[in-house]
C-alpha cells in the first residue's frame, strides 16, 4: 500500500487524502445519524403500538368478562388500526382477527412469556415484512392478548434515510476530492514554477527569476530563491571574466615567447644537440600552452552565455572533410555526409570536430571512421578510433573539465579541456555528445546536432 502511494504523484496523494478524510467523516456522521434516527423512530413506534395494545387488551378483557361473549365479535369490535392483527388465547383456544393469523403468528419466545403472565415486545420479520408483536397477559379472564403491528412504512422510511446518507457520504467524498485537487494545485503550482525556473537556469538562462508573490508563506521562499540565483549568476560571471582576463593577459607574453622560439627554431642547426632538445621541449610546451589559452577563452565565452558568432547554414560533409584533412587524416574517412546541413557557427563547429579528431589521434591511435547518419530531425556524427576504448564508468567523466584518465584521455591538449569544449559547443548548438563502444573495439564519440531541413 505504501509503495503504491509512493508511486503516485504529490497531487494524487493530496487528492486521495482529502477524499478519504471526507469519506471517513461523512461515513461516521451517516452511521451515527442513521443509528440515532432508527433508534428514535423505533422507540416512538413501539410506544404507540404498546399504548394501543394496552388499550385494546383492556377492551377485550372487559368484554370477555361478560357472560356469553362472542370472541370473534369482541376482536372485531376492538377497533384496532388498519393493518393491525389481534391474536387471542382464551380457554386454551387461539383466535385471530384475520383468518390467516393465529397461534403461528406469535413467536415461540413470546408465547412462553405470555404463559408465565409477563408482557413482552418483539420485532419479527414475517412474510409480509417486518412487524412488531406486543403481548399483554389477561389474568382476569385467564387469557393472553397479542397485537401485531406492521412496520413496512417505518422500514421504508429507514431505507430512504440510509440511501440519502450514503449519497451524502459519496458526495462528501467527491467534494473532498475536489477540495484536495484545488489544494494540491495551490501547493504544487509554486513548486512547478520553482522547478521550471531551476531547469531554465540550468540550461544557461541565468537571468531567470521567480515572479513576486503576495502569499506571505511563499514570499520568503521566492525571495531566497531569487537571491540565491542572483549570487550564483554574479559568481559565474565573475569567474568567467577572471578566466577571460587572465587568458587575455597571458596572450601578450605568450606571443613574445612564441616569436622568440620561432626565431631560435629558424637557427636551430646552429645550436648544440642539447640545446636543440631543449628547444624542442620548449616549443612543445608553448604549443600546449597556446592551446590551453584558446580553450580557456572559449570556455569563458561559453560560461558568459555569449551568443554564437556568425550563425549560418553549414554543409556538414564539406566541414568534416576539411577538418579531417587539417589534422592530417584521410578525408575519405567521412561517410554519409552528402546533402546534410546544420546551422551554427562554422568556426566553433570546426573546433568541435577538430578536438574530437585530435583527441582520437593523441589518445586513441587515430580516427578510423567518421560516419554521418540521420536520426529523426537530428544528425549523428560518429567518430571511431583505433584505441582500446573507454570503460563505461569513465564515459561521462571524460567530458568534465580537466578530467584526465589513466591514459590521459580527455583533451587534445592533455589538460582535460578538449572534450569539455566539445560538450559545451554541442549544447550551445542545441545538440549533445556522448561516448560509447565502437564495434571495432575502440571508442566512439557521437555528436548529435539539429539538421537544417530543406
Amino acid at each position: 500500500m505504501n509503495r503504491a502511494l509512493a508511486a503516485l504523484g504529490l497531487r494524487h496523494r493530496i487528492v486521495i487524502a482529502f477524499a478519504l478524510v471526507a469519506l471517513l467523516v461523512s461515513t461516521v456522521f451517516a452511521v451515527s445519524t442513521y443509528a440515532l434516527a432508527r433508534g428514535y423512530l423505533l422507540g416512538q413506534r413501539e410506544d404507540v403500538v404498546q399504548r394501543q395494545a394496552l388499550a385494546d387488551a383492556g377492551f377485550v378483557q372487559r368484554r370477555l368478562e361478560t357472560a356469553g361473549a362472542d370472541v370473534s365479535a369482541v376482536l372485531t369490535a376492538a377497533g384496532t388500526p388498519a393493518g393491525y392483527v389481534v391474536v387471542l388465547k382464551w380457554q386454551d383456544q387461539w383466535y385471530g382477527s384475520a383468518l390467516d393469523q393465529g397461534r403461528e403468528a406469535v413467536p415461540v419466545e413470546m408465547r412462553a412469556e405470555g404463559a408465565e403472565g409477563r408482557a413482552a415486545t418483539q420485532r419479527v420479520d414475517s412474510a409480509d415484512g417486518p412487524v412488531l408483536v406486543v403481548g399483554v397477559p389477561l389474568p382476569a379472564v385467564g387469557g393472553e392478548f397479542y397485537e401485531i403491528a406492521p412496520l413496512n412504512e417505518l422500514d421504508g422510511i429507514l431505507r430512504l434515510l440510509s440511501l440519502i446518507l450514503i449519497g451524502g457520504a459519496v458526495l462528501s467524498a467527491g467534494a473532498g476530492a475536489a477540495l484536495g485537487a484545488w489544494a494540491s494545485r495551490s501547493v504544487v503550482t509554486p513548486l512547478n514554477r520553482v522547478a521550471v525556473a531551476a531547469a531554465t537556469i540550468a540550461g544557461g538562462e541565468l537571468d531567470t527569476r521567480l515572479p513576486p508573490t503576495e502569499d506571505p508563506e511563499l514570499a520568503t521562499i521566492v525571495a531566497s530563491f531569487n537571491s540565491m540565483v542572483q549570487t550564483l549568476q554574479q559568481r559565474i560571471e565573475r569567474d568567467a571574466r577572471l578566466a577571460a582576463d587572465v587568458s587575455h593577459e597571458l596572450r601578450s607574453p605568450l606571443t613574445t615567447l612564441v616569436g622568440s622560439v620561432d626565431l631560435l627554431t629558424a637557427r636551430r642547426d646552429e645550436l648544440p644537440p642539447r640545446s636543440q632538445q631543449l628547444l624542442d621541449l620548449i616549443s612543445a610546451d608553448l604549443d600546449r600552452f597556446r592551446r590551453l589559452l584558446d580553450d580557456l577563452l572559449e570556455l569563458a565565452r561559453s560560461d558568459a552565455g555569449l551568443d554564437l558568432g556568425s550563425e549560418a547554414t553549414v554543409p556538414l560533409g564539406e566541414l568534416l572533410r576539411y577538418v579531417v584533412g587539417e589534422v592530417g587524416a584521410d578525408p575519405a574517412l567521412v561517410k554519409g555526409a552528402e546533402g546534410i546541413e546544420v546551422r551554427g557557427d562554422k568556426a566553433r563547429l570546426g573546433r568541435l570536430f577538430r578536438n574530437l579528431l585530435e583527441n582520437a589521434s593523441r589518445h586513441g591511435g587515430g580516427a578510423t571512421a567518421v560516419l554521418v547518419s540521420r536520426s529523426g530531425d537530428d544528425v549523428l556524427v560518429e567518430v571511431d578510433d583505433a584505441g582500446s576504448g573507454i570503460p563505461p564508468e569513465e564515459r561521462e567523466r571524460v567530458f568534465e573539465r580537466f578530467a584526465t584518465g589513466p591514459n590521459r584521455r580527455g583533451s587534445s591538449s592533455g589538460t582535460g579541456l578538449g572534450l569539455a569544449l566539445v560538450a559545451e559547443t554541442a549544447a550551445a548548438h542545441g545538440g549533445a555528445v556522448w561516448c560509447e563502444a565502437s564495434p571495432a573495439g575502440g571508442a566512439r564519440f557521437v555528436v548529435r546536432l539539429p539538421e537544417v531541413k530543406r
